[in-house]
């Protein structure tokens, strides 16, 4: 796998888009690539925390010109096919058992905006800009939106997607695309401290069901929401991680996760 590089650091898993040449463009073959790095970071036991990043100037710069001229003559059938493709890419990150945190160098752009949009966490450089532009060639950001409005609210969706307008990383970080914002030279410091904070200081089990639980709660009424939250409250308390947490507070231990 060439397009897709995968080393893993300090119970860190790095997936690494290796296509600077295109700038990082999403390909069919870099989109599987993609899903199968996912996947072996989520089933590698030395990995707790995932960060997705590339290397040259742009973090990705959305669908591959060769793929859109292809879009002209696919069949609906073959098309179809090509955005579930990216359907289930995106599902994978979003529902990903670890915590995935986006290391944007560059320009993350429609499709490449979208890879950003499903992940944990965003860091970016102040140059970075970010923005679905879908709109101003006549395409429609379809898979995305449904991640963005649940994001940051439909309000803000709706101005983001419906206006294709590109934002630097700091006014994205007023939209909500980016959680924090740092010099190129301290970015991938900044990222594996952060990282290391989550391996360290969380339990991998409380995150991972805290992260399941903000997706399920949001399609299910309130009432319902509450049922199934107490259920997880309850279910919590009897697993191993919060025995070892709670026993270690009590004795004013140490936790070592």
């Amino acid at each position: 796998m060439k397009l897709v590089l995968f080393e893993v650091k300090e119970r860190i898993g790095y997936i690494t888009l290796n296509r600077p040449e295109k700038r990082n463009a999403l390909s069919r073959e870099m989109v599987s690539e993609l899903q199968q790095t996912f996947s072996m970071a989520e089933e590698d036991q030395t990995v707790k925390v995932v960060v997705l990043r590339a290397k040259g100037d742009a973090f990705c710069a959305g669908a591959d010109l060769q793929s859109l001229k292809q879009m002209q003559t696919n069949s609906l059938e073959e098309n179809l096919a090509d955005s579930n493709q990216l359907k289930e890419l995106f599902l994978k990150i979003y529902q990903l058992k670890k915590i995935v945190i986006a290391e944007v160098q560059g320009h993350a752009l429609a499709g490449g905006c979208g890879l950003t949009t499903v992940c944990d966490f965003v860091w970016a450089v102040p140059e970075a800009k970010f923005g679905y532009t879908e709109v101003r060639i006549g395409f429609v950001p379809a898979l995305v939106l449904v991640f963005l409005i649940r994001k940051i609210g439909e309000q803000k969706a709706r101005h983001l997607l419906l206006s294709g307008e590109l934002y630097p990383a700091r006014e994205a970080q007023q939209w909500g695309l980016c959680h924090e914002v740092v010099s190129p030279e301290a970015l991938s410091d900044s990222v594996f401290s952060f990282a290391q904070k989550l391996i360290k200081n969380n339990s991998g089990h409380s995150m991972l069901t805290t992260k399941k639980m903000i997706d399920a709660v949001q399609g299910m009424s309130l009432l319902e929401a509450l049922q199934y939250a107490a259920t997880q409250n309850a279910e919590a308390r009897a697993s191993a991680d919060c025995k070892k947490g709670i026993s270690a507070f009590l004795n004013k231990e140490k936790i070592s996760w």
